[in-house]
Formats: C-alpha cells, structure tokens, sequence
C-alpha cells in the first residue's frame, strides 16, 4: 500500500476577511432588530427616550459573537417583565389651564405618541416559537453574504 501525502494551503487573507464580515453582519443583525422592534410600535412610549435613545445596541462583544440591545432605564426592567400592565396605547395628551390676561385658558401641558401594540415582553417574537423567530437568522445570513462578498 503507498502512502498518500496532501497539501494545503490556507488563504489568511480571505480567512481573515470572512472573519471581518461575520464580525460586522452580527453588529448590523442587532441593528437590524432594535430598528424592527422600533418599527413594530411594541415598546411603551410616552416620549420615545426608551426605545430610542435609551435602547441601543452595544457591539462591545461582537468579536467574541455577542450582541446586546440595552434599555438603560431604571423602568425598563419592570415593563418588560410585567406585560399584564395596562400598557397606553394612545397618543398621549396632558391638559390643564393657564392664566393669560387674567383669563382661564385651556392648554395642553404635554404630549407625546404612544404605541399602538405597546407591551411587555416586547423580545417575544423574536425568540423561538415567535412569529419573528426567523428574523435574526436571515438578517445574518443576508448580511454576512454582503459582506462577505458571497
């Protein structure tokens, strides 16, 4: 019996930037849920700072393949864990009155847009068994192929 010998030789260039693009498919996956999870109108809302500037991505992991969407509210915890609040779903209108020239005069105080499907739990469709239970997987796939050039 003859031996049988093989050669490879691996391509550190292309390796490396496959790795460049799971990296970053996974970083543009979390982006591509926290914008979903905005446009789907679940989180609750008076003025927006929860699921817009409170909510964000951190990629600070993304090398090791993990990515986190943070809420850095104090609040955020108990109305993810409590969907059986009474979640406003309604525009929101504060009203009062005010003085002018010595006069009661109706004025709104305050205003902000509530969510339609506001609610607790609002990562729900996302994990398995969820209608979105797909959404981040296809993301990534078509994401790395973009990068990835494949």
């Amino acid at each position: 019996m003859k031996g049988v010998t093989s050669r490879i030789q691996l391509n550190m260039a292309r390796i490396n930037q496959l790795d460049r693009a799971k990296i970053k498919a996974l970083e543009m996956t979390g982006g591509a849920i926290h914008t979903d999870l905005v446009q789907s109108q679940t989180m609750p809302r008076k003025t927006g700072a929860l699921q817009n500037e409170s909510t964000f991505v951190d990629t600070s992991n993304s090398n090791r393949g993990s990515v986190q969407i943070v809420s850095s509210t104090p609040y955020a915890r108990r109305l993810y864990f409590h969907p059986e609040y009474h979640f406003h779903r309604e525009p929101w209108e504060r009203t009062g009155f005010k003085r002018e020239n010595g006069e009661l005069v109706f004025d709104v105080l305050d205003e902000g847009e509530g969510n339609p499907h506001a609610g607790g739990e609002w990562f729900a469709p996302y994990l398995a068994g969820g209608e979105k239970e797909n959404f981040a997987p296809n993301k990534f796939k078509q994401f790395y192929r973009q990068e990835a050039g494949v």
